[in-house]
């Protein structure tokens, strides 16, 4: 297990770097006008400078990735519950995406930027879980089948 999770940091850091860019050139073709904005202005004020501020964004980024990644490893651990599992994953992330998302400036820095940022988070987190929970389902119930096919033979 360990081995898995030190190989998931690894390959989390470049993964959340592209997440992060990728996300970044949506945003300008969306809200820029034709500009490249690759962080929230208030980032380069914190941060003393435009370049600072990709560099701390990219790294943190990179960390996001990389706790997302080591993280997803509670979903092995079999002798838990997809609940246990569920909630244990969320608070993870959640302790790791928001205090990045503070730094970076993506989120208000009030209480109701926090909770909204968090609520956005959340149901972004649910929607997923939803899915990847359905097609696992459908992933088994086919497996199900297959084996009963099998049994029958």
């Amino acid at each position: 297990m360990k081995k898995k999770i030190m190989l998931r940091l690894a390959m989390g850091f470049p993964i959340g770097i592209t997440i992060g860019q990728s996300i970044s050139i949506i945003t300008s073709l969306i809200w820029a006008q034709g500009y490249y904005t690759p962080f929230v202005p208030e980032l380069a004020t914190a941060a003393g400078s435009e370049i600072n501020a990709v560099i701390l964004q990219t790294i943190l980024c990179g960390v996001l990735g990389m706790g997302f990644s080591a993280s997803s490893a509670i979903w092995e651990i079999e002798h838990w519950g997809i609940s246990k599992q569920t909630g244990i994953y969320f608070l993870i992330v959640s302790a790791i995406m928001m205090p990045i998302a503070y730094f970076t400036y993506w989120m208000e820095h009030s209480i109701v930027g926090f909770l909204s940022y968090f609520g956005i988070f959340a149901l972004i987190f649910a929607i997923v879980w939803i899915i990847q929970f359905t097609i696992g389902r459908k992933n088994v119930r086919k497996m199900n089948e297959n084996l009963q096919t099998l049994k029958k033979d």
